[in-house]
């Protein structure tokens, strides 16, 4: 009996520690200074979410809901992956993002998840009745003040093309002399972003590198393997910083350890 109360014991702690790891949310903030961040976006802050996958956090949403207006975002940046392949569901998605658009303007990317689906005109078409921004290898301008930012969002590469074709493509009309920010999924396309200036990326795709260990950090990844270099956090080279998101969600491994579900955010500062 002792040993049965000990195993039922061991199995609850499991269970615990597996639904704290893939429902427990946190908010990373970072600041990024810059000469090229304009006075009047001086404190402006864009919060990134990545890499959804149809998880839910509270009935609803509400705890994803909550959890980001409480970053007080001037926009909103989804990088990505906000439906799995693997058990599409699209209206699911959509119950966080209706809100999302409520707080701020939103501006979204696809992952290679979209892609997956064969689904991606009905994906864009039905975030951009609900007020979203989608980007598909186009930039837009976000002003303040006469004084401007520019905003860059390119696809997935699994639609087939290169990386530097789609990001000459979206940077056709960019003012050079504005602030440039990209949305892309991946981040293992880091030097590619380094080599087109790009100031300040957001990423995900690498879902923290499924499970981080301390003093090593993530374990594998798509499109990087195993001790993945680009899982999370923020990487910088030249002019270039790219912040990459843990994301939220799981697809095809079911469980993240050690590795929580992340919301991040970024203020951008003038130096």
């Amino acid at each position: 009996m002792k040993k049965l109360f000990k195993l039922i014991l061991f199995i609850i702690a499991i269970y615990l520690f597996l639904y704290i790891n893939n429902h427990w949310l946190i908010t990373s903030e970072h600041v990024y200074e810059s000469e090229k961040v304009p006075e009047s976006f001086d404190g402006f802050r864009i919060t990134q979410v990545s890499d959804l996958h149809d998880a839910l956090f509270g009935g609803h949403q509400e705890k994803l809901i909550k959890k980001v207006a409480a970053t007080d975002p001037d926009v909103i940046f989804i990088t990505g992956d906000v439906i799995d392949s693997n058990r599409f569901n699209l209206e699911r998605s959509l119950q966080a993002v209706r809100e999302f658009v409520k707080m701020a303007d939103v501006y979204y990317v696809i992952g290679n998840h979209e892609v997956a689906t064969n689904k991606v005109q009905e994906i864009y078409d039905a975030l951009t009745a609900i007020g979203v921004h989608v980007m598909p290898n186009t930039s837009t301008t976000i002003e303040r003040e006469g004084e401007q930012i520019s905003i860059i969002g390119i696809e997935d590469p699994l639609n087939g093309h290169e990386t530097q074709d789609m990001l000459r493509t979206a940077m056709t009309d960019v003012n050079q002399e504005n602030l440039t920010v990209l949305l892309a999924h991946r981040p293992e396309k880091f030097n590619t972003y380094v080599a087109n200036n790009i100031n300040l990326v957001f990423s995900g795709h690498a879902h923290g590198g499924q499970i981080r260990l301390p003093f090593v950090g993530g374990l594998v990844a798509p499109g990087q393997g195993f001790l993945p270099k680009y899982t999370a956090g923020t990487f910088e080279d030249g002019e270039t910083t790219m912040n990459v998101s843990r994301g939220l969600g799981n697809s095809g491994v079911p469980f993240r350890i050690f590795n929580l579900p992340q919301i991040v955010v970024v203020e951008l500062k003038t130096k």
